[in-house]
């Protein structure tokens, strides 16, 4: 499995991190064992998701979203 990342107008392959993981950069806290999406152990998949929703990384997007967001209202 890939994972790519549109950057200067071409695709990039995004590599695994050092655990297996591929890690979203548009969207901080969106990771993906894909070895495991591919096993069919949809457990491991869960864990990793919330692991990157429980992030600093993603927990920062989403103060930032909110600024935003409170910002325009």
């Amino acid at each position: 499995m890939d994972w790519f990342a549109l950057r200067e107008g071409r695709y990039e392959s995004l590599p695994l991190d050092p655990s297996g993981i591929y890690r979203g950069g548009v969207f901080p806290g969106l990771w993906l064992d894909a070895a495991a999406l591919i096993r069919g152990d949809m457990q491991p998949v869960a864990q990793v998701q919330q692991e990157g929703l429980a992030s600093p990384e993603h927990m920062a997007f989403v103060a930032q979203l909110q600024a935003v967001h409170s910002a325009a209202t």
